[in-house]
């Protein structure tokens, strides 16, 4: 975990995860696009290959948790801007490169002359999760002026071929703008070795790094190759077009072939000896000496080879070749020589670009020539400045750490969106059924509907049209027997006439049922006019207990009552011969409504109760018992509950008619 001490460092950001989560699914997908992209403009982790300087290593040790320390010494205060850690990198059969001993914890101190203490510029924990890695790990100074830095490992890693725990490191880079000031300075460590193979600890500033320069722009350039010469010594010449204060030198070696096996070796064009000259006139007259190469053993060369020297102004660097490389394919009397570039660095800016360059005693290659040294390119595209390769490296790790993260959060939601989509489907299904369903209920509740409207309907007509004709017949009896009487016969003329018009009124509301209510208005009214027109000539009394609660009946229970009732008295006309009939309807406060209708008849058992009442019942969802009465008649009984608007005081009213 990155600890911000004395204000040098800015706030870290969230951790990845957490920041996913906040970010919409449209987000997500243009973060996943926008890392794809800008993967796309950064250089590639291309590891050099062949023999050569590893870094620095630390003593073995048998337990993970022992102190060991790294320190560099720049001769000089410079305000840092970021240091660079390269580990050093090996091949994992199973999980491909990885960094071999880069420690899981450490800090970084820096410090003047004047301060040994230093201070902590930041402190890294497991936690950090930086591991695994093959990048580079950048660490921003802030300008924090310093003339040296130590990095402090407490928790160590194992090295790969026998698992004993070191402390590693290829390369440290101390960036004060494009310099960088730790290159060649004086590197001491808790645990010095100086073996002079790949592991020195001055091999941890000599800017050998484990990779090949692979940008991702510019065209592709292959090295310059000189053609074979005879023991002449060469050399080649730059003019910068003007004076200008040089201070470092980097010369980019032949790059091997991108076929395996190669055709070369990774020092093939090398010389053993060079010597670096400035002049500020075109014949070196005033010559000096910048630097004394020497090329000694193989661990002395790499892709990128970098020097700095102290600051001198010139126009002309000319590179003497003073001891040549013999080409093994030809003998030591045939050397060629050659590199991929040569860059001159003026306060951080390669000034050889596109300048110039001459040769002497130099034979040369038509395919190869002298122009390749400044164009810029190598095998692989443009060159970049060493602390922008570095940090075009960091800045994969990181996107390349953030892409999985990212393709799992997405992958989690479009996860998620099919698993609703898939339950959307199943309510889709599951809603169409339930809309088929509703419809078939509907359309089977339409026809019970209409199945009772047809019922009822014939019910209203048999009942209302069958006692209407039925009291017909019985009044025109009577008027034939009151043809003498002119005044009972009129009165009966009359009221056949009101029957008549009333039949014809029924008929007209029966072909529109619905607005049969129309034909009834009081109940109690209507019972007593039935009673006195089916009956004419038979004793009655009708007994109403309740009156109020009985006219809060819905129009269509009080219709059904009434028709009924007429049924009721239809059968005591036609079938019971009874001289006297009663009639009691009450209804109470809590709904209830018992109608009984009984006479002095010939007597109807249960079993034998006319279907036009059951149907009525039925219709009234009401409960019909039938008894006989012991001293001879019928009792007809009807119960039913309904809810009423009201709570009425009761009220009884006694009707007596013959």
């Amino acid at each position: 975990m990155l600890l911000l001490l004395a204000g040098l460092l800015p706030a870290t950001a969230a951790p990845v995860g957490e920041t996913l989560n906040a970010l919409s699914l449209p987000a997500l997908e243009q973060r996943r696009g926008a890392i794809e992209a800008e993967l796309g403009d950064l250089a590639s982790y291309s590891l050099r290959s062949g023999v050569g300087p590893i870094g620095y290593r630390s003593a073995a040790h048998i337990d993970e948790f022992n102190s060991e320390w790294v320190e560099i010494d720049f001769g000089a205060a410079y305000p840092l801007d970021e240091v660079i850690l390269v580990p050093v990198i090996r091949r994992d059969s199973k999980t491909g490169f990885q960094a071999d001993g880069f420690p899981k914890q450490f800090r970084l101190i820096a410090g003047t002359a004047d301060d040994r203490k230093g201070q902590v510029i930041a402190e890294y924990a497991n936690e950090q999760n930086f591991l695994p890695r093959i990048a580079p790990l950048s660490i921003p100074c802030n300008g924090i002026t310093a003339s040296w830095i130590r990095i402090e490992a407490e928790h160590l890693t194992p090295r790969a071929f026998d698992e004993k725990y070191v402390f590693q490191l290829s390369e440290i880079l101390a960036f004060s703008g494009q310099e960088n000031v730790a290159m060649h300075r004086e590197v001491q460590a808790k645990s010095n070795r100086r073996d002079g193979l790949a592991w020195n600890t001055q091999f941890v500033v000599n800017g050998f790094v484990p990779y090949l320069m692979n940008a991702a722009t510019g065209e592709k350039s292959v090295a310059f190759i000189s053609q074979m010469t005879s023991n002449a010594l060469p050399a080649l010449t730059i003019d910068l077009g003007e004076n200008h204060p040089v201070s470092r030198l980097h010369l980019h070696a032949v790059d091997p072939s991108d076929v395996l096996p190669q055709a070369f070796s990774s020092d093939f064009g090398i010389p053993h000896e060079m010597r670096l000259e400035g002049a500020s006139q075109p014949d070196f007259s005033d010559a000096e000496t910048l630097l004394n190469l020497h090329f000694e053993t193989i661990y002395d060369m790499a892709p990128v080879m970098m020097w700095a020297f102290p600051e001198t102004t010139n126009r002309y660097l000319r590179l003497n070749i003073t001891a040549p490389a013999a080409d093994p394919r030809y003998g030591p009397l045939s050397p060629r020589f050659g590199f991929a570039e040569i860059e001159l660095f003026s306060n951080g800016r390669n000034i050889a670009l596109g300048k110039p360059t001459s040769a002497m005693k130099i034979v040369e290659n038509p395919h190869r020539p002298l122009s390749l040294l400044t164009d810029g390119r190598n095998m692989y595209g443009t060159i970049l400045s060493v602390r922008d390769w570095m940090n075009q490296l960091v800045r994969r790790h990181d996107l390349e750490t953030e892409r999985p993260l990212v393709a799992a959060e997405l992958n989690r939601r479009y996860a998620y969106q099919q698993t609703k989509l898939q339950l959307m489907g199943w309510l889709a299904v599951l809603l169409v059924g339930a809309i088929g369903f509703t419809m078939l209920i509907d359309w089977n509740l339409r026809m019970r509907q209409v199945a009772k409207l047809r019922e009822r309907f014939a019910a209203d007509l048999h009942d209302e049209l069958g006692a209407n004709i039925h009291t017909i017949g019985l009044l025109s009896d009577a008027a034939k027997k009151a043809h003498d009487s002119s005044d009972e016969w009129n009165m009966l003329h009359q009221r056949i006439r009101q029957l008549t018009e009333r039949t014809g009124t029924a008929i007209r509301h029966f072909s529109n049922i619905i607005n049969a209510d129309g034909l009834y208005q009081g109940l109690v009214e209507d019972m007593q006019r039935a009673a006195q027109r089916i009956t004419a000539n038979l004793e009655h009394t009708i007994s109403i207990e309740g009156e109020q609660y009985i006219e809060q009946l819905k129009a269509r229970t009080r219709i059904d009552l009434f028709l009924f009732y007429k049924e009721s008295l239809i059968n005591i006309c036609r079938h019971s011969n009874a001289t006297y009939f009663n009639t009691t309807l009450a209804a109470t406060p809590r709904g209830e409504i018992v109608l009984t209708v009984s006479d002095n008849g010939k007597g109807l058992s249960g079993a034998n109760i006319p279907s036009s009442l059951k149907r009525r019942a039925r219709l009234l969802k009401a409960k019909l018992t039938i008894k006989e009465i012991p001293d001879g008649g019928t009792c007809i009984t009807l119960r039913l509950r309904r809810r009423l608007t009201r709570n009425l005081k009761p009220e009884t009213r006694n009707l007596k008619s013959s």
